[in-house]
């Protein structure tokens, strides 16, 4: 049941954040997808590992998105014309998306191959259902589509790993208790 409640979640705060920002309330999607992170967070019997591994992907989903929104392959209607960082409804999806990594996604974990490919397929047609809803434009419809493959190739690995490790890190202290 939690990982149908997880990937229900996910979707409404997915939804929220890309309905958000295609009609001008972001705020009001942001604040949808804090709701469903913060139920995540609190409901893990690890609050801290958790909140780690938001607070990661976060980090990395602020420089990966900044950079991308900075090679002008895509652009954000909404988001301010010239703006060096990327939109926060954006960012605040990274957090949302890190808690599936644990729950729904946690079958990928020790599936490298298979991980990279499905963020090198699921990523990219993300960003084409986002500008389906208008609240992504492709600059470069090519470009784009090989940058956010090659990057969701390996940012989908590279989150489990992390996922992984922090979880890991936890076991240890555990059983020296």
């Amino acid at each position: 049941m939690a990982l149908l409640i997880n990937f229900i979640g996910f979707q409404i705060g997915w939804f929220a954040c890309v309905l958000g920002a295609a009609n001008n309330k972001e705020l009001l999607g942001m604040i949808i997808a804090l709701g469903i992170v913060i139920y995540h967070v609190v409901s893990q019997a690890n609050l801290i590992n958790e909140l780690k591994l938001v607070s990661s992907a976060v980090v990395i989903g602020l420089f990966w998105e900044t950079w991308v929104l900075n090679l002008n392959i895509l652009q954000y209607p909404s988001h301010i014309a010239n703006a060096f960082w990327a939109p926060a409804w954006l960012i605040m999806m990274w957090a949302l998306f890190a808690t599936t990594i644990n729950l729904s996604m946690g079958w990928l974990k020790g599936r490298w191959i298979l991980a990279m490919l499905m963020g090198a397929i699921f990523g990219p047609l993300a960003f084409v259902a986002g500008e389906k809803l208008d609240a992504v434009v492709f600059v470069d419809s090519t470009l784009s589509m090989i940058t956010l493959a090659i990057g969701w190739g390996l940012l989908m690995p590279l989150l489990l790993w992390l996922a992984e490790r922090i979880n890991r890190n936890f076991d240890k202290q555990e059983n020296a208790r």
